[in-house]
């Protein structure tokens, strides 16, 4: 009430958010420390099932189906059936915390992706709780929780430890915040996605510096912005640096939840809302902001981010000189055989090395086609845009256009298709688009976080032997939010954020260097050249699509039951009790040492003394730089020491998945295959050197030659270091490293 909007912030307030939201990478590792509690509640001989959350808690298990299998009517049935066999202790481990703490609740797997399954189901809007009505709020384990801002819900992600903490009832420490307001006026224009909008607010917001900020949205645009825009604007908040990016309550929130089957908030979220002054009309007087920032919807651009950040925002029709510009960093040192790159306009015979540019309608095409530029992944994938059926639908529309002229998508293309929720393929098989989509290879792999959080699977041996052979940039093409380096494929060093329509685009060009507007995707029958501007669908016809298809008894059909899981889910032998038993042999959750040695008061704080630089970095070391969330290398600390516990390379899994076992993850930690430490130059991953001697070793086996020798470490790092998500283990991996 006594926010001054010019003020930096210096007051501090508790904040006790109404309910905590987590997914199985980080929220393994919470439900393992809550049961490290009890065993250490029990040990200092106090009652451990007092340790519970105390508001409520829900997770849902999304993070952990990989893309196995991909292209055929198989690819889901076989995804499934493999994340469950690999992940069966964790989710073991899952239910007995679902049995055994009181408010914690599990969506299995197989379900959708945690924001998507909030956004349409779990989010309250307003709580009712004991005739008591107060504003749902919330944090979240995972940075995108944000997403739930596009429906008037206030949340944001916070690090596991963090959420730990207010699942057990310690409030979040946190000053005041400036607000900045950022004005939406005019339609977005023929062509142009909601993709394209958050792109475009992404890049205009990290210039702008919004770091530690909230952003809400208002302005006369938000009438013409539908609810599934605003996920996706509220979605990407990590992306431009905001703790939240929040939209008012307002018609559109009403008729949303009336979409989604949740007629009983209907009249409490309106009556509340309007009796606090907090439902948004036309006639609202516009907000007291910190600072200002407006946009024409209008001006919004076909674009693309890209190739190593979200906020590189970069046009459809200045992608292929962009990318050009940044092949030669792209290029790794060490590549002894740099291939030409296609100039645009060339001729066929002019550039034999690079078939790509000429082979849109040779066949049979072969993978000696693939150089740099090459498309080898096209995903359509992650919360941001499954949430938003207009992107999904246009993605529908433009597959079955490309089928009718008879186009193909690249044989070299790992495609697939991962919504975040199951209405997604209801609507779009109602629409009579799956089809067109499986003809194009773009089948269902997986209801989950799949590419984005880097859970892209394996590439064919045979493209991943090119790709090594020639020493090729090859690239991607995700609807996702994140394409950090290193994180959506070791073997891919250039990623691209795109809309899905956008994605069967570049499934169809096979390449990223490609001018859509002025070179075809392929030719007809007859031989004609077939443009973007042939498949590309109208607004008229994807609203049209939406009207027709997209209705609230799918929503009612898929959430009726949605903690109730699947025959392999039910089917889990869990352990009983209020201690958690620990199996020695698992190598995927562990008891931590955390609370080994605690006394009923702590030591004290002892300063740093003699200590040694365990790695000298650059700027802009993310928390994938730090503690990585994909695949596990073998010959790794890691992969070495899962071997030796008896795990084959093969069942690996990621190091997002195997957050319960401590072990795993401190020698995960700066294990990111794209690290550069300035320690250790001209290498890349985990690797430093031991001092006073110099010698070369990985970050890991120095950490312990160190620990061994008694001598403290620090890292020594530039700006923006820890940014990203996943702070609990960017905090932990670091710690058990000493």
């Amino acid at each position: 009430a006594k926010w001054d909007s010019q003020a930096e912030p210096s007051h501090e307030i508790a904040f006790s958010p109404s309910r905590v939201l987590l997914q199985d990478f980080t929220g393994v590792p919470a439900v393992v420390d809550l049961a490290a509690m009890r065993d250490a509640m029990k040990n200092l001989g106090g009652d451990p099932t007092r340790i519970n959350p105390l508001q409520p808690a829900e997770l849902v298990i999304d993070h952990s189906v990989q893309v196995d299998e991909y292209g055929t009517e198989a690819a889901f049935r076989i995804n499934a059936e493999k994340e469950f066999s690999r992940n069966k202790e964790r989710y073991v481990f899952l239910k007995w915390g679902q049995n055994s703490f009181e408010n914690f609740k599990v969506v299995p797997p197989d379900t959708g992706i945690v924001h998507q399954v909030n956004l349409e189901h779990l989010a309250r809007v307003i709580f009712n709780s004991e005739g008591v009505a107060y504003p749902d709020s919330l944090v979240g384990t995972d940075s995108h929780t944000t997403m739930i801002n596009g429906l008037g819900v206030l949340g944001w992600g916070a690090g596991g430890i963090e959420a730990e903490a207010a699942m057990l009832g310690q409030p979040i420490s946190m000053l005041i915040p400036q607000v900045v307001g950022f004005r939406l006026y005019g339609e977005l224009k023929e062509g142009a996605t909601a993709t394209d909008l958050v792109l475009t607010v992404t890049q205009m917001l990290r210039e702008m510096g919004v770091v530690e900020k909230f952003v809400e949205f208002y302005g006369e645009g938000l009438v013409s912005l539908p609810l599934a825009d605003r996920a996706t604007l509220g979605n990407m908040s990590p992306e431009y640096g905001a703790t939240c990016g929040i939209f008012p309550v307002d018609a559109e929130t009403i008729k949303y939840l009336r979409l989604t089957d949740r007629l009983d908030q209907v009249e409490l979220v309106e009556t509340y809302c309007r009796a606090q002054g907090i439902f948004h009309t036309a006639e609202t007087p516009v907000a007291e902001y910190s600072d200002t920032l407006e946009l024409d919807l209008g001006t919004v651009e076909t674009s693309l981010a890209g190739p190593k950040r979200p906020q590189d925002r970069v046009t459809l029709k200045e992608l292929a000189p962009s990318f050009r510009k940044e092949l030669s960093q792209l290029v790794a040192a060490e590549v002894t055989r740099i291939l030409p790159v296609r100039q645009a306009g060339a001729a066929a015979d002019t550039d034999a090395d690079s078939s790509t540019a000429t082979a849109v309608a040779e066949e049979p095409e072969s993978l000696e086609s693939l150089d740099h530029g090459s498309v080898v992944i096209a995903a359509i994938t992650s919360c941001t845009n499954t949430s938003n059926p207009s992107v999904m639908m246009a993605a529908g529309l433009l597959a079955k256009k490309a089928c009718e002229f008879g186009l193909k998508t690249k044989p070299w293309v790992k495609t697939s298709l991962a919504p975040g929720s199951k209405v997604v393929t209801d609507y779009l098989v109602d629409a009579g688009l799956m089809p067109f989509l499986e003809k194009l290879r773009f089948h269902l792999a997986g209801y989950g976080c799949t590419t984005c959080i880097g859970n892209s699977g394996p590439l064919p041996e045979a493209v991943s032997q090119v790709i090594k052979e020639k020493g090729l940039v090859a690239t991607s093409v995700l609807s996702g939010n994140r394409n950090f380096e290193g994180r959506i494929h070791s073997e891919v060093r250039a990623n691209y954020l795109a809309s899905p329509p956008l994605v069967v685009a570049y499934a169809l060009a096979g390449r990223i260097d490609i001018d859509l507007y002025d070179e075809p995707l392929g030719t007809d029958p007859e031989g004609n050249a077939v443009f973007l501007r042939d498949l590309w669908p109208s607004r008229q016809e994807v609203e049209e699509t939406i009207q027709r298809s997209v209705r609230s008894e799918m929503f009612e059909k898929e959430y009726s039951d949605v903690f109730k899981g699947d025959d392999q889910w039910n089917s889990l032998d869990v352990p009983e009790g209020a201690l958690y038993a620990w199996d020695e042999n698992s190598t995927y959750v562990k008891n931590p040492p955390y609370f080994d040695g605690m006394t009923d008061s702590p030591s004290e704080v002892t300063d740093i003394q003699g200590a040694r630089v365990l790695a000298l970095l650059g700027d802009s070391i993310t928390t994938d730089h730090i503690s990585p969330a994909g695949s596990i290398a073998k010959g790794s600390p890691a992969g070495n020491y899962l071997v030796v516990h008896g795990v084959a390379p093969a069942d690996f899994n990621s190091y997002g998945s195997r957050r319960g076992n401590h072990e795993v993850m401190m020698r995960g930690t700066f294990a990111n295959v794209r690290l550069r430490n300035q320690l250790a130059p001209g290498t890349e991953g985990g690797f430093t050197r031991h001092f006073p001697e110099g010698e070369q070793t990985t970050i890991f086996e120095a950490s312990e030659k160190y620990r061994s020798e008694g001598v403290p470490l620090i890292i020594l790092a530039g700006k923006e270091y820890g940014s990203g998500s996943s702070r609990d283990w960017a905090a932990k991996g670091p710690r058990l490293l000493g």
